[in-house]
């Protein structure tokens, strides 16, 4: 089935999707995005994902072509016409094109910005065995940007460190600058001693994610003692539990990390218990 896409204005056949090869998107990774889950037919945690890419694309000095109403329902209209009931959507806004290549950014006056969204279908997500029996990760150098607070399409080094771990045979890598975790390639790292969740503080260092956010909430009314702050990978190893949360995995438990067993070596319950909540919450509030 080919699927509907939707790019600056037009929702048009995959195949037919194009932008201009001068899109800065393409030749800077001049670009932001967000990726917004779909469960049951509606959007999780929309809110929280229209606000930060909010805040990236004031960072950056970059508009959003239409406004926040029409991109619910540009959302929305993705979904029907996709008949998309498990997975998520991909958002991405882009400097636009000038029409060259030039390392000064074109006059956003005469340049509009542009956006494209496109569907992933991930049938089963939700009920994932894989994701609720843990995953393996290794632990990589973090030599990204310092701006790792935006969300931008930058993403060759997370890309790199996943291809290392398909390498070493596990399933994911967390990254560490000073010895401390910083976060995962594409998620954010927590670890639970003596029932205790720590997980790293917000900054310039880590993702603010949108599930991260919501799961800390859903952790402390359920009378979970959180503490936000950094934590080294010999913690990590020494751990009760470890997991890890995204918009695509939801709370996926770590069971072991360089080949260490974390615990038992096995998931914990403390990440079983969030990911059940948290699956439960956004059905509910799903939009």
């Amino acid at each position: 089935m080919t699927r509907t896409v939707y790019v600056n204005g037009e929702f048009v056949p995959e195949t037919e999707a194009k932008v201009s090869i001068f899109d800065r998107g393409f030749l800077m990774a001049d670009a932001v995005y967000e990726v917004t889950s779909v469960l049951d037919g509606k959007l999780v945690d929309y809110a929280g994902h229209a606000k930060r890419l909010e805040r990236s694309l004031k960072e950056l000095d970059m508009t959003l072509p239409v406004t926040l109403d029409e991109l619910l329902e540009i959302h929305r209209e993705l979904v029907k016409l996709n008949d998309l009931e498990e997975g998520g959507i991909y958002l991405q806004v882009t400097r636009g094109s000038a029409g060259d290549r030039d390392f000064i950014w074109p006059d956003p006056e005469t340049t509009k910005a542009s956006l494209v969204l496109f569907t992933q279908s991930k049938p089963g997500n939700a009920m994932s065995e894989k994701a609720k029996a843990g995953y393996k990760i290794i632990t990589v150098p973090d030599i990204r940007w310092h701006r790792r607070d935006i969300k931008t399409v930058q993403l060759l080094y997370p890309s790199m460190a996943k291809m290392m771990a398909k390498k070493a045979g596990v399933d994911d890598a967390w990254l560490v600058e000073d010895g401390l975790v910083t976060e995962g390639t594409s998620n954010n790292a927590y670890i639970v001693k003596d029932g205790k969740i720590i997980t790293r503080a917000l900054s310039n260092d880590i993702l603010h994610g949108i599930t991260r956010a919501s799961v800390l909430k859903f952790a402390k009314e359920a009378q979970m003692e959180v503490e936000e702050r950094s934590f080294s990978v010999e913690e990590a190893k020494a751990a009760d539990e470890a997991f890890i949360t995204s918009a695509g995995a939801y709370v996926t438990p770590i069971i072991e990390i360089d080949g260490e067993a974390v615990g038992a070596g096995a998931s914990g319950p403390v990440a079983l218990r969030l990911r059940e909540i948290y699956i439960d919450e956004m059905r509910k509030a799903a939009i």
